[in-house]
């Protein structure tokens, strides 16, 4: 037990030394350190099992289960440890995660079987006081006493998800915390029990005195009323304290829940000051908390263009309102929140709500804009389906990250939403080429009758400068890049300077004619443009980052399967798979054949075994 705080320390070290070289989410590891040294003391895994939700804060957990060193030390990149926990990469990682709110639903699952196959293993989850703000969590909260007696649920409450956590739960939360009876209460339990053995009789005389006693005093948590037993609040960095409580959680009866304070960015003074920026933390300095500035000049993030257009649209337009899910910086909204504060709505992590709150504004008149992430998108799926699309109102979809978002993996790529979206009547979806063209977008989907979807990708945009005025466009019609007669390039969103450097060397270095289209639209698509191209033009090309399955690609096969066209079309997309975390999106599209020397191969290759196939004919 005395070594525990050097131990402690040690792994601050090692975290704030990896992730202010790679990045990653600093502040919600640091909070945890003591915590998660204390489950792995109390409890042994893989045998008991550790079910993480988001696992944001799995950090710690993996170095405490051989997964330090090296491997740790190239976090995030190519051939190292990921950000999140994957089943394949350690027993220890019972079960994946990536996404918020899981937790409670997978471990009740895993208790479920345990208790079925008549097995003895204890199952833990840890929940982040955020993930009691997702519907999916309390959904399996009321299932929790009909299902097992065994669980226990680690509430680790350091008051944010990424921004300020917000709404009822979380100032319930913070009145339990804050509560001078409830601490006394708590402090005399805990006083109590110490005069006992740990064990059944603790258990029991335990458990007896708090039911019989406690309600006199002051009024049963929530999470009492829903069965559970509660404990707590547990200072989340205080190890005797921790190490007590888990004890006697290990050998309750009943369902338990131990609530537990923590500090997010614990050890790390900017983080504990700014644990919004230090949640998710580009390479930064250990000792300023600075990140590392972009080069003098760089262009602006696709989020903030954005962020600040969606900002002056607001102001001149009071229908417009933004919503997010607990992402305000991360999606540009934040903006929005200080320019126009009452159009800016943030409802915590629950997506689900999000669409369905917007659908309800936009029947009374307004004009929602939910900014959510691709990946967090799906989590919405039936209400966009259900509520906003089959109703045909008029919300519009902001799809940050959409394609590649490295550092972070299959969890967090937006590669699925196109395949996801193209299904689903009455959809406008579009994509920009830079940065402008997505004001334009914004702007013309703001004036659609119905919903619109607009994706585009992580990070900066190219640098060009936005018109004073956005311009609205025909809905359905590409843009003409550049000319050719052999191949025609349909490129989507940021392929469509992939494809205009690949038409230059095809034309400078082949002698091939090549043209470029922007696509703009998905759906509807420019079915005009596409067949008066695949009536004279030999090869059609199309590029997308996304996969290939249901994509763009498979539009224009569509459409040119329905026009009984005959036309020759190369795919460029992502393959049929789940594409791990990457050091950069140049290394992972090299990976899988997207690199620029690859895809000018395949096109060239595909060009001479077509012109072989017509000078055979013509022979």
């Amino acid at each position: 037990m005395e070594q525990l705080p050097v131990l402690a320390q040690e792994i601050r070290d090692e975290l704030i030394a990896v992730t202010a070289r790679n990045g990653g989410h600093i502040g919600p590891n640091l909070g945890v350190v003591e915590l998660t040294i204390a489950l792995h003391r109390t409890f042994s895994s893989p045998e008991d099992q550790f079910v993480f939700d988001v696992a944001h804060q799995g950090y710690v957990h993996k170095l405490l289960t051989g997964r330090g060193g090296e491997f740790f030390r190239k976090l995030r990149q190519t051939g190292g440890a990921s950000g999140f926990l994957y089943r394949n990469e350690s027993p220890h990682d019972a079960f994946g995660a990536g996404h918020a709110g899981t937790a409670l639903s997978a471990a009740l699952g895993m208790a479920t079987a345990r208790d079925l196959r008549g097995t003895g293993e204890h199952v833990v989850a840890i929940c982040g006081d955020a993930a009691f703000t997702c519907g999916i969590t309390l959904e399996a909260l009321n299932n929790v006493v009909s299902s097992t007696k065994r669980l226990i649920v680690i509430l680790n409450d350091n008051e944010w998800s990424i921004a300020k956590n917000v709404g009822a739960i979380s100032s319930y939360l913070n009145r339990i915390s804050t509560s001078a009876t409830y601490n006394r209460m708590h402090h005399n339990v805990e006083e109590f029990f110490k005069s006992f053995p740990a064990g059944v009789e603790m258990n029991r005389v335990y458990t007896k005195w708090k039911r019989e006693t406690k309600d006199f005093f002051v009024e049963s948590s929530l999470f009492e009323k829903f069965g559970l037993r509660y404990l707590g609040p547990v200072d989340g960095h205080d190890f005797d304290t921790l190490q007590k409580n888990l004890e006697f959680a290990r050998h309750c009866d009943v369902p338990v829940l131990v609530h537990v304070l923590t500090k997010k960015g614990k050890g790390l003074e900017a983080a504990m000051l700014h644990p919004e920026k230090f949640h998710g933390a580009g390479p930064y300095d250990p000792i300023s908390g600075e990140n590392r500035k972009p080069a003098a000049g760089s262009p602006p993030n696709f989020q903030d263009v954005f962020g600040l257009a969606l900002t002056r649209f607001a102001k001149a337009d009071a229908r417009i309102v933004g919503i997010t899910g607990a992402m305000p910086s991360g999606t540009g909204l934040s903006h929005l929140a200080a320019g126009v504060p009452r159009q800016f709505f943030d409802v915590g992590i629950a997506e689900e709500h999000a669409v369905l709150f917007a659908a309800g504004m936009a029947t009374k008149g307004l004009r929602p804009v939910c900014a959510i992430y691709s990946t967090f998108l799906q989590r919405a799926y039936d209400q966009v389906i259900h509520d906003v699309a089959l109703q045909n109102l008029p919300v519009t979809f902001c799809l940050d990250r959409a394609g590649l978002s490295p550092n972070d993996g299959p969890t967090h790529h937006g590669l699925f939403d196109l395949s996801y979206l193209r299904c689903v009547p009455n959809a406008t979806i579009m994509q920009p080429k830079d940065e402008d063209e997505l004001v334009d977008m914004l702007h013309t989907s703001l004036a659609l009758p119905g919903p619109g979807f607009i994706r585009y990708p992580r990070g900066a945009g190219l640098g060009v400068q936005l018109k004073e005025k956005p311009a609205l466009l025909a809905v359905g019609h590409a843009e003409m890049v550049r000319e050719g007669s052999n191949i025609m390039i349909w490129a989507l969103g940021s392929m469509v300077q992939d494809a205009l450097a690949l038409a230059e060397k095809l034309t400078t270095e082949e002698k091939i004619s090549v043209g470029v289209v922007n696509a703009r639209f998905v759906k509807p698509l420019d079915r005009a443009l596409l067949l008066s191209h695949a009536a004279c033009i030999p090869l059609l090309v199309t590029m997308e980052d996304h996969v290939l399955s249901g994509g763009f690609g498979s539009a224009v096969l569509e459409a040119l399967q329905e026009a009984d066209c005959r036309t020759a079309v190369e795919r460029i997309g992502w393959p049929d798979k789940f594409v791990e975390h990457g050091s950069s999106t140049e290394l992972l599209r090299a990976t899988y054949g997207l690199a620029p020397e690859e895809i000018h191969r395949r096109v060239l290759a595909r060009w001479r075994n077509l012109s072989a196939e017509h000078v055979a004919a013509d022979v």
